[in-house]
């Protein structure tokens, strides 16, 4: 019995001592090589964004052509994405086989998600103060900004917990273009500031018809008056005009209380009589308002050359435009004595490899992307603005904007005009709390608006009834229903995944005492033979 004990913990004693070896598998800090040795072949990957812009594809290949001009032993393989959400799909996947990329245009939401992975994106403080390679350190050979020349705010988002996980790339808002014709032919001038309440009460008065079934302000048998495109935006702006919970930095949920049902039964309301519509169920606000068919179109500014009848990117047939005059404004607010809106815009992260030098070069083309050669050129494509002040302040981008509405392409009068409504409200916007789980979070924020909308066009009623249920439904399908929370949340607190040395010694304690009981028997067996 007593050689049998022995045996037992000296296989507990063993156990502990593996896992103590290899249950923790320790993150690997990268250091930074004394010198980017340019003798040595260096290949990178770049995942990038486009859509259909073959200026911006121009200026991502002219970009990485300059770049490899400097650095003669660096080759930048790119991979386009017409979607961030494929972009994030894909990274994830890549994950957990170590094929991710080495520099990626991504969200900060997005991001938390990666860093539940072991070795993935690399924090950059180091990086960036260093006074050679970092941010317009000494041995660059190229001219980039230094860390006070990024607009501080851009630069706040991209910190994630205690750490900077990215650099901002470009930065837009949304703004709602408006018909203006049509506004005015409804009786009503445009206030300074829009406000909901006004936005409401035009679209509602635009429901207006003729006997023969058209709309009386654009004698069509088509008409939605208020088109959002991200209605996750749409309630996340709400509630912070309003100063209502929706998350905080230890990652609890708040979304789900008695504020955001009001606001869901508001759109419900308009759903209801046709004045209010989203993307997702219409199609794009652009769509309708260059046929006359809307008349409050919100988007973000970076689509602002879609917007308007003279607009150079459209999707529909030249003979369905009608012309009118577009307004450029800010989102509805509650306080238009406090406009608040939100700050978006993708960002750029390097992922963690074994080679020091590869990452050198990742974090060295990352920087280039901030350049003015990069910046200025790929904000003139859209309504972006640079996220440099060194670009905004570079005569060549003054001069662009000064020249707003001298023509209907590069300096398309919306366009101008939407770029600067960012630059103006850049102290007005904010962004939500970055942790892993934020974006399904914001995903089941524009569902909670969909959802509604699609309810009342089933003719089905949106009480408080329908509304707990829909909590309900949303919470499950985004898995948000084990996160802290209000309103029929509860109160359970989701503290993620156990890390894996922790199930691993939850195991080990299972099997011992698991051993020591069998011992336990056995030993009785003995005595009583």
């Amino acid at each position: 019995m007593k050689k049998t004990k022995i045996a037992a913990v000296s296989l507990l004693l063993a156990m502990v001592c593996l896992t103590g070896c290899h249950g923790k598998q320790a993150e690997e800090t990268f250091v930074l090589p004394e010198t980017f040795d340019e003798s040595k072949a260096v290949e990178i990957t770049f995942w990038a964004k486009n859509d259909t812009n073959k200026t911006q594809r121009e200026i991502y290949y002219n970009a990485i052509e300059d770049f490899e001009a400097l650095y003669p032993n660096v080759t930048v393989n790119m991979r386009l994405y017409n979607d961030y959400g494929k972009i994030y799909n894909d990274v994830i996947t890549n994950i957990s086989t170590n094929t991710t990329p080495n520099v990626c245009i991504t969200y900060p939401d997005h991001i938390a998600t990666y860093l539940t992975g072991r070795n993935t994106v690399l924090g950059l403080d180091e990086l960036m103060a260093d006074p050679q390679y970092g941010l317009g350190g000494s041995a660059l050979k190229f001219d980039g900004p230094t860390a006070e020349e990024i607009v501080p705010r851009y630069l706040e988002e991209c910190v994630i917990g205690e750490g900077h996980y990215a650099l901002p790339y470009m930065r837009s808002s949304e703004a709602c273009y408006v018909n203006k014709t049509y506004v005015e032919a409804l009786g009503y001038t445009l206030p300074e500031t829009l406000t909901w309440d006004f936005v409401w009460e035009v679209s509602e008065k635009a429901m207006e018809q003729n006997a023969d079934g058209t709309y009386k302000v654009n004698g069509q048998q088509v008409l939605i008056p208020f088109i959002y495109k991200s209605t996750d935006n749409m309630l996340i702006q709400s509630l912070k005009q309003l100063g209502a919970d929706y998350s905080d930095e230890e990652g609890n949920i708040l979304l789900f209380h008695d504020t955001t049902a009001d606001l869901l039964k508001t759109v419900a309301q308009h759903g209801k009589t046709g004045a209010f519509s989203t993307f997702k169920i219409s199609g794009y606000p652009a769509n309708f308002l260059n046929a006359g068919q809307c008349i409050f179109a919100i988007d973000s500014t970076a689509g602002a050359t879609w917007m308007g009848s003279d607009a150079p990117l459209v999707d529909i047939a030249e003979d369905k435009i009608v012309p009118f005059e577009t307004e450029v404004m800010t989102i509805p607010q509650y306080d238009p004595d406090n406009p608040r809106m939100i700050s978006q815009g993708p960002s750029v992260c390097i992922f963690y490899k074994s080679d020091p030098q590869q990452v050198l070069a990742s974090w060295l083309f990352t920087q280039f992307l901030l350049t003015n050669d990069v910046q200025i050129p790929y904000s003139e494509t859209e309504g972006y603005v640079p996220v440099t002040l060194k670009a905004r302040n570079a005569e060549e981008y003054q001069e662009y904007l000064s020249l707003g509405g001298s023509d209907k392409d590069l300096h398309y009068d919306v366009k101008i005009r939407a770029t600067k409504l960012v630059m103006d409200h850049t102290e007005d916007t904010f962004v939500t709390p970055v942790f892993n789980g934020s974006a399904s979070l914001r995903d089941a924020s524009g569902q909670l608006i969909e959802n509604v909308t699609k309810a009342v066009r089933r003719k089905k009623t949106v009480d408080d009834g329908y509304i707990r249920a829909l909590y309900e439904e949303v919470q499950s399908q985004y898995h948000l229903d084990q996160r802290s929370g209000s309103g029929v949340m509860g109160d359970k607190k989701d503290l993620g995944p156990l890390p894996g040395e922790s199930v691993a010694l939850l195991v080990l304690l299972l099997g011992t005492w698991i051993i020591l009981g069998s011992l336990a028997v056995y030993g009785r067996i003995r005595k009583r033979e």
